[in-house]
């Protein structure tokens, strides 16, 4: 949950998750629905699923625990190379160097090494400094990883660095040269691309109309609103490929924006309002949800909000 989301954002997702799954067996054996339902909000879904089939190999391939081997489990899906090894580290005691954006931070400032953290070269310049700080004895490794993260995290931050309450702050390269604002170089900035998409919101008396997205891909594997064309007729495609028989006029509600983090999407809703559906007829991938079952059904943040303030 942490990879790409603040921990701020992560504390009730994770309770909630674990509450809903407390092992690895019970993960393993829900449903995906099950799984993206409880990380709806979350973004970035390809982490749940990933999650989802990184236990499923857990308990097939490994017997339910989790292999301490840093190599072995860089092999589940959704774990890298610096996620394995914060594992075996905090799970098994094993000698292996951690890059998660804090450390990152850390080291780029320690060691001097200018440039975005982003860029494969830099990457490579701090993998070899994380390997050269590594301590010598396993029984350090927690207390040396956590105390890595909680610095990058609490003292060396990204803004305002509290660099008089650092504990290596006497050889610290970007300290001693005045560039403690300089490194890491930020982010190069670039203009967030605009895209847009047209919905079909059918409501058949106390049911939406939802379709299961495809993964991989944007909102992969939740339920969301048909997706409209640009010249579609939202009461022809009702018919044609939902088996909506009869409906009243479509109405185009107030478009609304989501930002992404590599775009900004425009949401323009169609609704339709339906009498009668041939079963007969409907898609497969589906259904028809009844307003109340919404609150607990995997759908995307936008989506979620659009329905609740129906």
């Amino acid at each position: 949950m942490l990879q790409q989301t603040q921990v701020a954002t992560v504390l009730p997702y994770y309770a909630k998750f674990l509450d809903r799954f407390p092992d690895v067996a019970s993960l393993a054996a829900a449903t995906e629905d099950e799984v993206l339902a409880q990380w709806a909000g979350l973004g970035y879904y390809s982490r749940a699923r990933n999650l989802h089939n990184a236990a499923k190999q857990v308990v097939v391939k490994h017997g339910g625990a989790f292999p301490a081997d840093v190599d072995a489990l860089a092999e589940l899906p959704g774990i890298g190379r610096s996620t394995a090894a914060a594992i075996a580290a905090f799970a098994y005691d094993v000698i292996a160097p951690i890059l998660d954006g804090n450390v990152k931070r850390v080291l780029a400032r320690h060691a001097g090494i200018e440039g975005f953290p982003g860029v494969s070269a830099v990457e490579k310049q701090l993998w070899i400094e994380a390997e050269a700080r590594l301590p010598v004895l396993h029984s350090d490794m927690v207390a040396y990883t956590q105390g890595l993260m909680d610095l990058g995290a609490t003292v060396c931050t990204k803004h305002d660095p509290r660099c008089l309450l650092c504990p290596i702050a006497s050889d610290c390269a970007a300290k001693c040269d005045g560039r403690v604002a300089d490194i890491p170089a930020p982010r190069p900035t670039k203009k967030i691309p605009e895209r847009s998409q047209r919905y079909l919101l059918a409501l058949h008396g106390d049911e939406v109309l939802l379709v299961k997205r495809p993964a991989p891909g944007i909102w992969g594997g939740l339920w969301c609103l048909p997706e409209l064309s640009d010249g579609d007729d939202a009461s022809v495609i009702a018919s044609i490929r939902f088996g909506v028989s009869d409906a009243a006029q479509a109405i185009n509600l107030p478009p609304f924006k989501h930002t992404f983090t590599h775009f900004r999407l425009t949401l323009a809703v169609t609704q339709l309002v339906v009498t009668r559906v041939d079963t007969v007829a409907r898609a497969p991938g589906t259904v028809w949800l009844a307003r109340e079952a919404l609150k607990t059904a995997a759908l995307p943040k936008p989506i979620s909000t659009l329905l609740a303030e129906l």
